[in-house]
């Protein structure tokens, strides 16, 4: 069984661009919209379990706004063998980290 990594919000720019990764925004589609991580896919979390076409050669990274969501759904998909990163804090401390650059 794959385990579940957890990163923190200064490290999520890094995974942005990586090809082997993808980045999954389990917030619902108006918060999605009004801003997100480059490059990322938005899943709402009630969603994310339906897409059954996840790639296992690809780590998937996780986010939601505080942390919490993503780090449930993170164990399941783990669980299933999917390799997977979640996001300590989620885009509330992304934000947070921005305006204090």
């Amino acid at each position: 069984m794959a385990e579940l990594e957890m990163i923190s919000a200064d490290q999520l720019d890094e995974y942005a661009d990586r090809r082997d990764c993808l980045l999954i925004d389990l917030r619902d589609r108006w918060e999605y919209d009004a801003g997100h991580i480059k490059n990322a896919v938005n899943m709402p979390y009630d969603d994310l379990l339906a897409h059954v076409c996840l790639p296992k050669n690809r780590l998937l990274v996780l986010y939601c706004d505080r942390g919490s969501l993503s780090m449930v759904q993170g164990k399941k998909l783990a669980a299933e063998g999917y390799r997977v990163v979640t996001v300590v804090g989620g885009m509330h401390a992304y934000r947070a980290r921005q305006t204090h650059e």
